[in-house]
């Protein structure tokens, strides 16, 4: 039992690590992306909409946070941040390409947008539903990664879709964007 709890131990020091590393580099590859704090800020608000669902998929299972949902995590957090880039840049792109007033623009990248947003969120949850239901033997890890993932996906492609266009209104253009 010691040995195990060394383990434990060493593994939470790690994640405590690894885990803000991660989401400073998730922003800075952001912000280096689109070359503006506010795109970068916009669609890294995909993570506090992601780790919502994460914890109350986790609460809701009965489900303490482990190891294996602190990797649940990050990997959600990277899907989510994902899904953000797909539609924050279509945004931009009929930004400048268009002459459409920002709600047009908004409503137009949704819509063109939402498929491949649902798609990959439902890749990702469908194929984590085995796990998420696995009762053999390493269920205990398999069950806490598979259903932050599930859940965080749930929330953060709803609050995708609806949620980072109207904070995305919020922002007139400005030529720091690169636009004018």
């Amino acid at each position: 039992w010691g040995g195990q709890f060394e383990n434990l131990e060493a593994a939470s020091r790690r994640l405590t690590i690894v885990v803000p590393l991660a989401l400073g580099l998730i922003f800075a590859m952001l912000y280096f992306t689109f070359g503006s704090l506010k795109p970068a800020a916009l669609i890294y608000l995909n993570v506090p909409f992601a780790a919502t669902g994460g914890v109350l998929a986790l609460a809701l299972r009965g489900l303490p946070f482990s190891i294996s949902a602190g990797v649940g995590f990050i990997a959600l957090f990277g899907v989510a941040v994902l899904n953000g880039v797909v539609l924050v840049t279509q945004i931009r792109d009929l930004e400048e390409k268009t002459d459409l007033g920002i709600l047009d623009v908004l409503r137009r990248a949704c819509s063109l947008r939402m498929r491949p947003v649902l798609m990959t969120a439902l890749v990702a949850s469908l194929g984590f539903v085995p796990m998420a239901l696995s009762t053999s033997s390493g269920a205990e890890v398999q069950r806490p990664l598979a259903t932050v993932v599930i859940g965080g996906l749930v929330t953060s492609t709803f609050l995708t879709l609806f949620i980072l266009p109207v904070l995305y209104s919020f922002f007139p253009r400005t030529a720091a964007d690169g636009r004018p």
